[in-house]
């Protein structure tokens, strides 16, 4: 078996277009959100990459002699908003890989 130049141009194109799938998704992860409620008084929003969008607190939430509280919710919003988009997007990259093993390599994906 030698090289087949043909086979490895077939694999280049294959690695162009999951490269420039990858870079789609990147580009959707910037507008998609996730979600998550605590308590029903804290909300907050994030994006695909990861970022915070909002936090809503309802006026019951706040109660000026337990803090500690608020401050206990609006972090595990935080939290778990944070899980959410990372699991947004390692779904929306796993789609384009099919599940290939790709290490995150900064500036890769």
């Amino acid at each position: 078996m030698g090289f087949n130049p043909n086979n490895m141009q077939k694999m280049m194109k294959q690695v162009q277009k999951m490269q420039a799938d990858m870079a789609r998704v990147q580009e959707e992860l910037q507008t998609e959100t996730v979600e998550v409620e605590i308590g029903g008084v804290i909300k907050a929003v994030f994006n695909g990459h990861g970022e915070i969008q909002s936090i809503t607190i309802s006026p019951e939430a706040v109660d000026p002699n337990d803090v500690e509280m608020l401050q206990d919710m609006i972090l595990a919003a935080v939290r778990q908003g944070h899980a959410k988009s990372q699991e947004l997007a390692s779904t929306r990259l796993n789609d384009v890989t099919k599940g290939m093993n790709i290490p995150n390599i900064p500036g890769l994906m």
